[in-house]
C-alpha cells in the first residue's frame, strides 16, 4: 500500500508536470517541449520510486510519446495520419486505465457525498494524466505569455456562464440533481485532480486533439468546423455511457459548451476552465455525481 509521503510525492511530481505545460520557458534550438518533457520525466521517476509506474508502464509512456511526436514531425500524409490515429488511441487506452504498468493510488474510496446519490471513488490517475499532457504538449499549444490570458478569460467568460446555465439548470429540471452545498475535507484534492486531470486530459484530447484535429483537415469545406464540433462532442458524449443514457445527454450538451469555449476563445485553455467551472459548481453545490433513478 502506498504510504501518504509517497502518495504526496507522487501526486506533486505529477501536478508539477502537467503545470510545466504553462512554463514560458526559453527555446532550446527552436523547442521548448523541454519544460513539460521534464516535468514527465521527473513525474515518472517519481512514480517509479513509490511503485505507482512500473517497468512496463515506463515503456508504454516512452512508446506514446515516439507515436505523438512522429505525427507531428511527419511530413507526408500517409504516414501522419496512421501515427495520428495510433496517437489517439494509445491516449485514449491510457486514459480509460487499459494499459499495464500503472497502479494510481486510491484517494477516496466509496464516499457518500449526497443523499440519494451512488458511493463516489476517487483516483490519481496517472495513466490519464500522461495522456494528456502528451497531447497538450505536442498538439495544443497552450498559453505562455502572460497577456494571452486576459484576452482568452474575457472570451470564455459568457460561454461559461451559459454552460453552467443551460447543463445544471437541465439537470435540476429533469431531477438528476438538487441543491447540495458541502465542503468536505477532501473537496481540495478532488478539485485539483479534477482539474489537473480529468479537465486537462478531456479538453485536450476531445477539443485539442479531436476538434482541432478535424476542423483543420476539413477547412476548405463546406460546414467542416460544425462537422468536427458534432463528431467530437457526440464523441465525447458516448465516452460517458457506462453513466447511463442521461449522463451521455448532459456530456453530450456539456461538450457542445466546451467546444464552444474552445472555438470562441481560440484556446484550449478556454475549454479547460469551462469544463473545470460545471464540474467544480456541480461538486460543491449540487447533488454529485448524481440522484440515484
Amino acid at each position: 500500500m502506498l504510504s501518504a509521503p509517497g502518495l504526496m510525492a507522487a501526486c506533486a511530481a505529477l501536478a508539477l508536470a502537467v503545470l510545466a505545460l504553462w512554463v514560458p520557458a526559453p527555446a532550446v534550438r527552436g523547442n521548448r517541449d523541454w519544460a513539460w518533457g521534464a516535468g514527465v520525466l521527473l513525474a515518472c521517476a517519481v512514480a517509479q520510486a513509490v511503485e505507482v509506474l512500473d517497468g512496463i508502464g515506463l515503456a508504454v509512456i516512452v512508446f506514446y510519446l515516439a507515436l505523438a511526436f512522429g505525427a507531428r514531425a511527419a511530413g507526408r500524409a500517409w504516414v501522419r495520419i496512421p501515427l495520428l490515429v495510433l496517437t489517439g488511441v494509445c491516449a485514449l487506452l491510457l486514459a480509460l486505465h487499459r494499459l499495464p504498468g500503472f497502479h494510481n493510488p486510491l484517494l477516496v474510496d466509496h464516499a457518500h457525498l449526497s443523499a440519494g446519490a451512488p458511493p463516489f471513488t476517487l483516483y490519481a490517475n496517472f495513466d490519464k494524466a500522461i495522456a494528456g499532457i502528451v497531447l497538450m504538449g505536442v498538439f495544443c499549444a497552450p498559453i505562455r505569455a502572460r497577456a494571452d490570458w486576459l484576452p482568452m478569460l474575457r472570451r470564455t467568460l459568457p460561454v461559461l456562464a451559459a454552460t453552467l446555465v443551460a447543463v445544471l439548470g437541465a439537470g435540476l429540471l429533469l431531477g438528476l440533481v438538487r441543491p447540495d452545498v458541502k465542503w468536505l475535507p477532501w473537496t481540495s484534492w478532488f478539485l485539483v485532480n479534477n482539474l489537473l486531470i480529468t479537465c486537462v486530459t478531456e479538453e485536450a484530447f476531445f477539443r485539442g486533439y479531436l476538434l482541432g484535429g478535424l476542423a483543420r483537415g476539413m477547412a476548405g469545406r463546406r460546414h467542416g468546423v460544425a462537422v468536427a464540433v458534432a463528431v467530437s462532442t457526440l464523441l465525447f458524449g458516448l465516452a460517458h455511457a457506462a453513466g447511463g443514457p442521461l449522463l451521455v445527454l448532459f456530456a453530450t450538451l456539456a461538450g457542445f459548451g466546451y467546444a464552444a469555449a474552445y472555438l470562441r476563445s481560440g484556446r484550449i485553455e478556454g475549454a479547460i476552465l469551462t469544463h473545470f467551472a460545471l464540474n467544480a459548481v456541480h461538486f460543491i453545490a449540487f447533488t454529485y455525481p448524481a440522484l440515484m433513478r
